[in-house]
C-alpha cells in the first residue's frame, strides 16, 4: 500500500473529504506538517474575502485552531448579508497547491479558492464571491476599482 493511499484513507477516515470519492484531479488537503512554519503562518490572520470589483467585501481570519471539518475561521457576523453563503462557513482547509477551502458544518466545501495565477480565485464563484486577499493586497484592488470609476 502506498503512502498516498494510506493518507488518503486517513483523511477520508477524519472526514478531511466528502464522502464520495474525489477525481484524481481534485486537490487533497495539505500535509502541514511538512510545510515550512513561516509560510504556514503567513496564511493565518485576518483575509477579505471580495466580489470582482472589489465595492462587496467580507472579512474572516484564518486560525490555526483545529475544529472538525479544517481550522477554525471567523467569519465577520455582516459577511452574510453580503455574500449569503458566508453564513454557512464553519471551517477553513489548506489544500495542495495552497489552495484554500471555505466548508459547511457538515464539512461539504463550499468555496475553494485557488491560484491559476497569482491571484486566489473562487471556484465556484458563489453570491458573487470572487477572491479572498489579505489585507494589503485587498486595499490594492479597492484603489484600482476607485481609479477605474473615476475614468472618464
Amino acid at each position: 500500500m502506498t503512502i498516498a493511499r494510506i493518507i488518503a484513507g486517513l483523511a477520508l477516515a477524519l472526514g478531511l473529504l466528502d464522502a464520495a470519492a474525489a477525481p484524481a484531479d481534485e486537490l487533497m488537503p495539505m500535509d502541514i506538517s511538512s510545510v515550512d512554519p513561516d509560510m504556514l503562518k503567513s496564511m493565518h490572520g485576518p483575509w477579505v474575502i471580495t466580489d470582482q470589483s472589489g465595492d462587496k467585501r467580507c472579512k474572516v481570519v484564518l486560525t490555526d485552531e483545529p475544529t472538525i471539518g479544517g481550522s477554525v475561521i471567523d467569519v465577520d457576523p455582516d459577511c452574510a448579508k453580503v455574500f449569503p453563503v458566508m453564513a454557512d462557513i464553519a471551517a477553513w482547509r489548506l489544500m495542495e497547491s495552497w489552495g484554500i477551502d471555505l466548508a459547511d458544518a457538515e464539512r461539504k466545501t463550499r468555496i475553494r479558492f485557488t491560484t491559476p495565477d497569482d491571484a486566489y480565485v473562487a471556484q465556484p464563484e458563489t453570491d458573487g464571491i470572487f477572491t479572498i486577499l489579505q489585507p494589503k493586497e485587498s486595499q490594492s484592488l479597492r484603489q484600482g476599482s476607485v481609479r477605474e470609476r473615476e475614468r472618464p
